[in-house]
């Protein structure tokens, strides 16, 4: 089941941290349980998908990112989500983004 994750930076905090976060998000897309993720364009916070099997194993995911724990994170609300349909072509990475792009993070998509 997905489980959308939308978080609220303490932006102080996030650029000191981001190199282990982007680690911790890399070995949960090589798992199966981060489908995509990435800062908001203002880098006021971000939207995570993850795979998980309850709401529970959700909060698990957020609350073991090195984010939380650094106390990057103001806030974050996670729901259930259902996908209806998606246009692959449209979620292809945009490129670098700060400390890295997307695709460092193991993302997969069609050539």
């Amino acid at each position: 089941m997905k489980f959308v994750n939308y978080i609220k930076y303490n932006p102080e905090k996030v650029a000191s941290l981001r190199p282990v976060h982007r680690q911790y998000a890399a070995r949960l897309m090589a798992e199966g349980k981060l489908v995509t993720a990435g800062p908001f364009s203002d880098r006021s916070g971000a939207l995570f998908i993850y795979e998980a099997t309850t709401r529970e194993d959700a909060e698990k995911l957020a609350r073991d990112d090195p984010y939380t724990a650094g106390s990057a994170i103001a806030s974050h609300e996670i729901s259930p989500w259902e996908m209806i349909g998606v246009n692959i072509d449209l979620l292809r990475p945009t490129g670098v983004v700060s400390g890295g792009s997307m695709s460092s993070l193991g993302c997969k998509h069609r050539s």
